[in-house]
Formats: structure tokens, C-alpha cells, sequence
């Protein structure tokens, strides 16, 4: 056998686009070994995926949490959702998207006066983002809200929840709108990606085209400074339409 012949075969060929991934975390230009993929590739893939399947699993820091919001001065709540574990979380997504008996009644003797806005922290499907990224994004968001004079209902941390866990918490706290703040699916370049989505007028039964989603918030996506101006022009234009969602634009620029 010519072992030159198979060295050859099997050394790595680049692919001729390669200089494109300067510009994404996306998997391209992966070159090739013969017919197969690189080892290096595969090895990275695999490696993505633990780190995704991680997020998914990995643990809200609750209590560490609730305690460096307290620098903001405003009231924390600790709720659950249904789920009362990971796996029936992941098995029943109905029931992340509702409060427990205990955490809805504990919301009701909270919901004496109305606000114009509640923030809700959850878990949803990356713990890790909301551990990393969550109280970053709010320490910078908090100064808008003030500037424009809206009040701020107590500050509401979810664990295992939904989007739609919003609707109950914002309706139960007579919030105007609600903010969620919660972990996104992982992508195998992105397990810490953040999501924040915001409903005008939250109340059981709000479907998505009712929201409007700002994506992937951290440090190799949207900024949180672009993060939080661009919640916080959202959050004054959905009080001022008195609308959210699909008829509601996120481009920066008509929300000046």
C-alpha cells in the first residue's frame, strides 16, 4: 500500500471561503480530510453539543441572584412555576407557563397597587444566560425606566419557566406591561444566548403575536447596552400605542 498516496488522502483540504468565518460563530468552511470531515470539527461539534445540552440543564442561581438585585432597591419575588423538577419542565411545557398554587397566591398579596412595568427573570431553557447576562442587562435597562418616569412593579425571579409565564404574573401584579428576561434555546454556537420579550397589557391566554422578542443578549451578540435601549424605547412605545407585538416595530430608528 503507498502510504504517501494515503497520507495524502487523508491531510486536511480548506475550504476556499474559509476567510468567511472571521465574520460568524456559525459551523462553515469546515475543510475536509479526504472524504470525511476534520477531526478538530467533529471534536468541536460534540464539544458544542455538551455545552448545549449543559444550558439546558444547568441551575438558576436563585438566591444569588435575588441577592445582587437588591442594589436596585426594589422589591424581589420568588416564584415557581407547575414544573416542580427539570424533567417534567422539559416533558411539560404547559407547565412552566403557569404559576403553583403557592407562588400565585404568595403574587396576590403583592398585587395591591398597579405599575407600569413588571420585569420578570426566568430560567427558561439556559440557566447559564440568565446566571451571566441578566442582571447586566437590567442594572443598564433600570436608568431608562426612571428617565421616562414609569414605575416599576417588584422584580419577579421564575424558576422553571416559559414566555408565558409573564402574562400571569404581569396580570396578577396589574403591571401595564410585562418584561421576561429568560434563557433561549441553546444553539450549538450560542448557550448562553438571552431573550427578552415584552406584552402589552400580560393576562392568561396571550399568544406570540402578541410579543415582541428582542434575541440573543451577550457579549458575542446584542450588547447590553444595545440590549437595553432597545427594551426600553420598546417598553414607551407599547405604552404609548397601547399595543405589542406584530404591530408593534422594533426598528431603533422609528422608535426615536
Amino acid at each position: 500500500m503507498d502510504l504517501q498516496k494515503i497520507s495524502r488522502q487523508n491531510s486536511f483540504i480548506p475550504d476556499s471561503w474559509e476567510g468567511l468565518k472571521a465574520f460568524t460563530n456559525a459551523r462553515i468552511a469546515l475543510g475536509r480530510t479526504g472524504v470525511a470531515t476534520p477531526l478538530k470539527e467533529v471534536l468541536d461539534f460534540r464539544m458544542c453539543h455538551a455545552h448545549a445540552r449543559d444550558a439546558v440543564y444547568s441551575v438558576l442561581k436563585a438566591e444569588e441572584l435575588e441577592e445582587t438585585l437588591q442594589q436596585f432597591q426594589i422589591q424581589v419575588i420568588m416564584v415557581n412555576s407547575n414544573a416542580n423538577n427539570r424533567a417534567v419542565y422539559l416533558q411539560r411545557p404547559d407547565y412552566g407557563r403557569k404559576l403553583n398554587e403557592a407562588s400565585a397566591k404568595n403574587l396576590k398579596n403583592e398585587s395591591s397597587y398597579s405599575a407600569d412595568v413588571v420585569i420578570i427573570i426566568a430560567d427558561g431553557l439556559s440557566a447559564t444566560a440568565i446566571n451571566e447576562h441578566a442582571v447586566h442587562v437590567v442594572k443598564k435597562l433600570i436608568p431608562f425606566l426612571k428617565q421616562s418616569v414609569l414605575t416599576i412593579a417588584p422584580i419577579v425571579i421564575a424558576k422553571q419557566a416559559r414566555v408565558a409565564i409573564a402574562d400571569e404574573i404581569g396580570s396578577i401584579l396589574n403591571a401595564k406591561l410585562s418584561l421576561i428576561l429568560i434563557g433561549e434555546r441553546p444553539g450549538l454556537s450560542s448557550p448562553d444566548s438571552m431573550g427578552a420579550y415584552i406584552t402589552y397589557q400580560p393576562s392568561p391566554g396571550k399568544t406570540d403575536e402578541s410579543r415582541n422578542c428582542i434575541s440573543n443578549i451577550r457579549p458575542e451578540g446584542l450588547s447590553y447596552d444595545l440590549a437595553a435601549e432597545k427594551i426600553a424605547k420598546l417598553i414607551n412605545a407599547s405604552l404609548q400605542l397601547k399595543l405589542s407585538g406584530i404591530s408593534l416595530k422594533d426598528d431603533l430608528r422609528q422608535l426615536q
